[in-house]
């Protein structure tokens, strides 16, 4: 079954900025949240739906990749657009999309836990990763090595030193939350708020890790295998979701984004999934014809040049350019042949050079059946 459009989930215009879509998405969860429906797994999915739709449209880079590529530009690592999203994922990332202290804010528990305690979320990180034209073209691993929070090896990520236990937070009860009731022109409004002595958590470290000083995070080297498919392009950015920052005492870790950079091939140039290359001639192979050896990413190829071919003639190399990120199909190596002029003669090549310029053959004579420049350039861009 296909997945519906982003924006239609929302029911957004695909302009839309970035306050129109929060509402949206608000308006949704209020009206499908589990609370308020429960029992219906029909609300609860499309609670998942707007979720994920927001997921991706309040993120510009990721909202960038799907309104170039769709559904399939998010890949299996795109966070919720991957697939692997709960319930505990959607109230830890959005709960607090209502802001503080808000109405609202009973319905997502505080600050993002589901029931009141908070989930504790590490931040994300961004790496560049450099490709070559061949690793772009056929895809390829790559082993990262990446400095960040990792859990507590000594405390094992709980905070706690030596086993110690944890004690219920007085102040709210182990909720994670503090209550108050306001008065307002409609009545009594009771709201809710992150309980400011356990931060949200609901209970309390009776004895501190001293490794980590009760964060359960410590600073580490991790290297992190990801497989970047073939096709991706300069700028792109993939993302390993849970490969960022870990969370203090076990919280949901961040995500790992990864930021495509290509580096210059010594021959090709690259256009979209095109791949260029410039084609120099001697006056001789252009005039009498030859066989010549082109670069490609799967190296050399053979190329037979016609007696006669003139300066500009473009010689298209099908599917040896570069495979589209979504899987549909290779782009073409397409060959300019540019035909060399001397720049400085000898006294000999001066007099051949006289000889031939007044030979009838070499009078330019374009048939009617050579394109201009213009109709060559609307072939290629159009084929």
């Amino acid at each position: 079954m296909s997945k519906k459009d982003y924006y239609e989930v929302l029911g957004v215009r695909k302009d839309a900025d970035a306050g129109e879509i929060k509402k949206a998405y608000r308006q949704m969860a209020l009206k499908y949240h589990p609370d308020k429906n429960p029992g219906d797994h029909t609300a609860e999915e499309n609670f998942k739906e707007a979720a994920e739709a927001y997921e991706v449209l309040s993120n510009p880079e990721k909202r960038q990749r799907y309104n170039q590529f769709g559904h399939k530009g998010m890949g299996n690592n795109g966070g919720f657009s991957g697939g692997g999203m709960n319930m505990e994922d959607i109230f830890s990332h959005f709960g607090d999309v209502f802001g503080e202290g808000s109405p609202f804010e009973s319905f997502f528990g505080g600050s993002g836990g589901r029931g009141g305690r908070r989930v504790n979320r590490g931040t994300n990180l961004r790496v560049k990763v450099k490709l070559t034209l061949e690793e772009i073209g056929n895809g390829v691993e790559k082993k990262l090595k990446v400095n960040k929070h990792i859990g507590c090896k000594s405390c094992k990520g709980s905070g706690a030193q030596d086993g110690a236990s944890f004690h219920r937070c007085s102040s709210c009860a182990g909720t994670g939350q503090v209550h108050r009731v306001t008065n307002t022109f409609i009545g009594q409004m009771r709201t809710s708020a992150t309980c400011p002595t356990c931060h949200g958590e609901g209970q309390i470290i009776e004895s501190k890790c001293k490794v980590c000083h009760g964060s359960g995070v410590e600073r580490s080297e991790e290297v992190i295998s990801i497989n970047i498919p073939a096709g991706v392009g300069e700028g792109m950015q993939l993302t390993v979701s849970g490969k960022g920052n870990a969370a203090e005492r076990g919280g949901v870790p961040g995500d790992l984004f990864v930021v495509i950079e290509e580096e210059k091939h010594a021959h090709l140039q690259r256009d979209g999934n095109q791949l260029l290359y410039d084609l120099y001639l001697n006056f001789a192979d252009a005039a009498l014809g030859t066989t010549v050896e082109i670069p490609t990413l799967g190296g050399k190829a053979k190329v037979k040049i016609d007696a006669g071919t003139q300066a500009g003639k473009v010689l298209r190399l099908k599917g040896k350019g570069l495979p589209s990120v979504q899987g549909y199909g290779r782009g073409d190596l397409l060959v300019n042949i540019n035909v060399w002029t001397p720049q400085s003669l000898s006294s000999e090549e001066k007099k051949i050079m006289e000889k031939l310029k007044a030979a009838q053959n070499f009078q330019p004579n374009p048939g009617k059946g050579d394109k201009s420049f213009y109709d060559k350039m609307k072939e290629f861009f159009h084929s």
